[in-house]
């Protein structure tokens, strides 16, 4: 058992219990901290790039970009937590997709840069270790600021999760409205104004998974989950366009319906053929016992399903 990653967990959800100002405001504690370290790395490690190490600059070809592209997906993960706090915006319709737009491409930017001076420091061949930030630095001769920067990339982590757990919590209490989960995921703590019940659900999930499961089929577990439900939103984009048309004024509307859903789903297909079998046997067994949870109490519940 993890003990570690369960005392996180169990940090994280008790702390996106309380009122979301206070979680956000660690969450951005964090952010500045992680931004530091990012750009300490770049000023310092600018200095020792060396082109030839970029040579060849695909080193595995295409196949390999789509391979790591699978492998590191989680990566990009987050960026949708703004969209599970639609409810708690002023102005959601330009907020949001601001919000989300604006997150992938800081996010993008910054793991070009880094990307391109950790492989410019460090040849690639020498990259196969678990921080390898801090190894280029220690790799030119700065241990120090390779140790800082090792235990600021273990704090950062925080905003990770307490991002994750608060968009999950959010996706559990407004599926939990339709009837799909049972009801008292839908209840709102008075004094803090948050779900608390639906958080401590998501945060007894989160420290199942975190603290029996291995680290490498935890994360393509989570690509797989990721590029699936983002594969069916694009589906359900199209589903809801010819059942109810296109948006009326105010509503939220997704640009250039069917291409970019199309596009969608097929980069989903390719990235999630790429990972491992063993991946796949555990995809289909969380997605047997969802199917169950829906067909067995969501389906029979949904207010939806009842209009319909």
């Amino acid at each position: 058992v993890d003990l570690i990653a369960v005392f996180v967990v169990i940090f994280v959800t008790y702390i996106v219990s309380l009122e979301a100002k206070k979680a956000l405001r660690l969450n951005n504690i964090m952010v500045f901290v992680k931004f530091g370290i990012i750009a300490l790395f770049i000023v310092v490690g600018i200095f020792f790039v060396k082109p030839e190490n970029w040579q060849p600059f695909t080193p595995f070809g295409f196949s390999g970009v789509l391979d790591g592209a699978a492998l590191v997906f989680f990566a990009f993960l987050g960026f949708d937590s703004v969209a599970m706090a639609a409810e708690e915006v002023k102005e959601p319709q330009k907020d949001v997709p601001r919000g989300i737009i604006g997150s992938i491409l800081i996010a993008t930017a910054l793991y070009i840069v880094v990307t391109l001076i950790l492989t410019g420091i460090v040849p690639f061949t020498e990259l196969g270790v678990s921080d390898p930030v801090a190894f280029a630095m220690r790799y030119v001769g700065h241990g120090t600021i390779g140790a800082v920067i090792a235990v600021g990339a273990i704090l950062t982590l925080l905003t990770v999760t307490i991002s994750m757990m608060y968009s999950l919590a959010r996706l559990l209490f407004a599926v939990s409205k339709d009837g799909l989960l049972p009801k008292f995921m839908t209840e709102i703590d008075e004094k803090h104004r948050t779900p608390r019940k639906a958080t401590f659900v998501a945060g007894v999930a989160a420290l199942f998974f975190a603290g029996f499961f291995p680290l490498n089929i935890l994360a393509e577990l989570t690509n797989i989950v990721a590029l699936t439900y983002l594969m069916l939103v694009s589906l359900g984009l199209l589903k809801l366009r010819k059942m109810f048309g296109k948006p009326k004024a105010g509503e939220f509307k997704v640009p250039f319906v069917p291409i970019l859903p199309i596009i969608s789903i097929g980069t989903c297909l390719v990235l999630m053929l790429r990972l491992q079998p063993v991946t796949w046997i555990v995809f289909g067994i969380v997605t047997a016992i969802g199917l169950v949870i829906y067909f067995g109490y969501g389906y029979q519940h949904s207010k939806m399903n009842q209009q319909n």
